[in-house]
């Protein structure tokens, strides 16, 4: 396997390499079939449907249990009440309770804001097997057309 630092860009916009013997840069697996590839077969793109859906419903659960433990621990609130302040803030609704504690206030602000971010990862999450496979569809297309 090739060695490679990356170096300068050169004037003509390629990227300049010099091998380094102590760099190696392993050839990463692509998450999507590249698109001289075929259009990936319904069961495929199902099982790829379904981990992205897996991945993003991880992300709620541990951004959820985050959310709930903080509460509990900030506000001294019951688990259920915690629970409840978590999941409506995650879910964009806002706080239930007043928070009396000046780390509960910064908590539920950093984590509004946080869950703003999240909902926007897991849109990307979600869409991106079926905007990718919309685009393969219609490069493969084109391709059979002789465009």
């Amino acid at each position: 396997m090739e060695r490679y630092e990356s170096g300068l860009i050169d004037l003509l916009g390629k990227q300049a390499y010099r091998k380094v013997p102590w760099v190696r840069i392993p050839p990463s697996p692509p998450m999507f079939e590249h698109r001289s590839k075929t259009v990936l077969p319904r069961l495929h793109f199902f099982k790829r449907l379904v981990w992205h859906g897996f991945f993003a419903f991880l992300l709620i659960a541990l951004s959820l249990f985050f959310g709930t433990f903080a509460y509990h621990q900030l506000e001294n609130m019951p688990w259920i009440d915690a629970l409840l302040n978590a999941s409506m803030i995650l879910g964009g609704m806002g706080p239930v309770s007043a928070l009396q504690t000046s780390g509960g206030k910064m908590f539920a602000s950093f984590y509004a804001l946080y869950s703003g971010i999240l909902f926007l990862v897991m849109a990307a999450i979600i869409f991106a097997p079926l905007v990718h496979r919309l685009l393969h569809t219609f490069h493969v297309d084109s391709d059979e057309k002789g465009e």
